[in-house]
């Protein structure tokens, strides 16, 4: 076996993780590509949507589906959504949310970046459960009854929930350190070359300056008034 085999199956004792990863239209491709990136050596990676077509990211990359909601593995280890500018489209949609809502019946972790954890509230999986978000879409999820965290990288017990778009690095490098150990993460962050250091401070709306801040809300203002009411609609529907 290859010294990279044996960092990726955790010195060859370990089986590959089983990622079952949503895609869909309109999704951001990093959301999905950042946490693969760091939980693809060590395992299989099943992209899963309604068919085998191709999905366009809203970066204007297509993905192709590996599996889809009838023929994807079961007896997951990990469940994953992500989030971007299409996440309103696919809420109330009884496909993609009822095969969350299975899906995560026996998946050892469920997991998102950005507003995939909407996706997640959506099918109940994060009811009782503190979670992550992008910061334009913390009121969404807090109208959806889920506590919301501030943190990069939000876990509560089998749920871990990366913020926005770049958080998901270091959602996948933290999962990867509870699935197969921290020596692990460290050789897989080591085999990744993570070690940022921004050209631009100011990836937070604490430390932005203000009128970016404004320009951001602005570019922003129509899809997250879209999602909110979509997740109050949610909510309402689910306490009846």
């Amino acid at each position: 076996m290859s010294a990279v085999s044996e960092i990726a199956l955790g010195g060859g004792q370990m089986p590959p993780l089983r990622i079952a990863m949503l895609i869909h239209p309109m999704m951001t491709l990093l959301d999905m590509a950042g946490p693969q990136s760091a939980l693809g050596m060590h395992g299989e990676t099943y992209l899963v949507w309604k068919d085998r077509e191709p999905v366009l990211t809203d970066s204007g990359i297509t993905i192709m589906p590996t599996h889809t909601f009838d023929d994807y593995p079961r007896d997951l280890d990990v469940l994953f959504a992500p989030g971007g500018f299409g996440t309103s489209d696919w809420l109330e949609d009884e496909e993609v949310i009822g095969f969350l809502a299975e899906a995560g019946k026996d998946a050892k972790y469920i997991t998102s970046v950005c507003s995939g954890s909407l996706l997640l509230a959506a099918a109940g999986l994060l009811d009782g459960y503190r979670a992550g978000t992008h910061w334009a879409a913390r009121g969404a999820l807090a109208a959806m009854g889920v506590e919301v965290g501030e943190e990069r990288v939000v876990i509560d017990r089998n749920r871990m929930t990366g913020g926005g778009v770049t958080a998901g690095i270091d959602f996948g490098l933290t999962l990867l350190a509870e699935l197969r150990g921290e020596a692990v993460a460290k050789a897989t962050t080591l085999a990744m070359e993570y070690d940022p250091d921004p050209p631009f401070k100011g990836g937070t709306p604490a430390s932005a300056e203000p009128e970016i801040l404004a320009m951001v809300k602005q570019m922003t203002g129509e899809m997250d008034s879209s999602t909110m009411d979509i997740a109050q609609r949610i909510a309402e529907s689910r306490s009846q």
